[in-house]
């Protein structure tokens, strides 16, 4: 089982420019221990996330590492121009030296997408036409396209990715008929839904892609993200975890309370419902062996994203935790390789 990383990229308190160094070394330590991609979030105008572009925040991880593959998850394609974003992709993915996959959606909160003009009734016709542009541009060294939000003729297109045809695609899901549709087109799919509902998309997605026509013969990645802080005692891990996810729960709701809205996707209030439901797992390196041992086997993802750094969790304690779960739960989890499932 692949082993990845997902970031928010929540502020913590600390100077701006102190918080950005505090995050590019931790992504040295994640390349260190050979953890398979960074995954970040795109938010705007919220503490939530202040790496609004992931782009320019890529690039620069991309110069700190060496092995981590690295993913936007996801890029709000309503918010782009498709011609721009198809240049973004294709720089990052040879500055990376191949390393760059691509997160789309449309996104999940109407405040940011109101701040930039996007009409979330449009949005997914939006996502739709985007995608497309996208997926020809990358394909093609000139883009001809007519649709309803955007017409291309002849435009050249002078950059080209650098894999073949072009980096693997990953969409976020929260319901079956979501990971439906991200099995026909091929998408590798990630949710931070709880054990039970992860299982139905799961097994919407494998179902779906084993009768749907023209995508990869080996299923793409099930990816599951949970908050994980490792410890010495689970004593320990569970006092650090508490205040930090507190502070990221307080990040996760701060556009909601400013404008009074009802939140567009709901979170546990407080450690305790995080690990109650599952999408938190706190304890002593045993303690979350065992805990995602039982979540693989009840839930049926592939691919495991650790959410380490969040909140205010102190740069140390951070790094003490990543260097536990890879030094004594990764080994476990990359001994149950599932092989590769391939179409019947």
């Amino acid at each position: 089982m692949k082993v990845g990383i997902f970031d928010h990229v929540d502020r913590n308190g600390a100077a701006l420019r102190d918080f950005y160094e505090q995050r590019l070394r931790i992504t040295e330590v994640y390349d260190r221990f050979g953890f398979y991609c960074y995954h970040v979030a795109e938010h705007h105008s919220t503490p939530l996330g202040v790496a609004p572009s992931p782009s320019v925040y890529l690039s620069a991880v991309a110069q700190r590492t060496t092995r981590l593959r690295l993913a936007p998850l996801v890029y709000l394609l309503p918010f782009y121009h498709p011609l721009r974003l198809i240049e973004e992709i294709c720089m990052l993915d040879q500055l990376s030296g191949g390393r760059f996959e691509i997160g789309v959606g449309r996104g999940i909160s109407p405040i940011e997408a109101g701040f930039y003009g996007v009409d979330p009734a449009e949005s997914a016709e939006q996502y739709a036409e985007l995608l497309a542009i996208v997926t020809a541009g990358l394909r093609q060294s000139e883009l001809t396209f007519a649709g309803r939000h955007y017409t291309f003729e002849g435009v050249p297109l002078e950059l080209a990715p650098l894999q073949n045809p072009f980096p693997p695609f990953w969409y976020g899901v929260h319901a079956p008929e979501s990971a439906e549709r991200a099995a026909r087109a091929g998408f590798n799919v990630v949710t931070n839904e709880g054990p039970q509902r992860t299982a139905a998309v799961a097994a919407a997605y494998r179902a779906e892609w084993q009768r749907a026509p023209g995508v990869p013969a080996v299923m793409p990645e099930i990816g599951v993200v949970r908050h994980i802080v490792v410890a010495p005692t689970d004593a320990e891990a569970r006092s650090l975890a508490t205040a930090a996810y507190a502070c990221w729960h307080q990040s996760f709701n701060h556009l909601f309370r400013r404008y009074a809205k009802s939140t567009s996707h709901s979170k546990a209030a407080d450690l305790a419902g995080a690990l109650l439901e599952g999408t938190a797992i706190v304890g002593s390196p045993d303690t979350v062996t065992a805990a995602l041992a039982e979540q693989i086997a009840a839930s049926g993802f592939t691919y495991l994203l650790g959410q380490f750094a969040f909140g205010d969790l102190a740069f140390a304690d951070t790094v003490r935790s990543i260097e536990l779960f890879a030094r004594h739960v990764m080994p476990v989890l990359e001994d149950r390789e599932r092989g590769s499932v391939v179409r019947s």
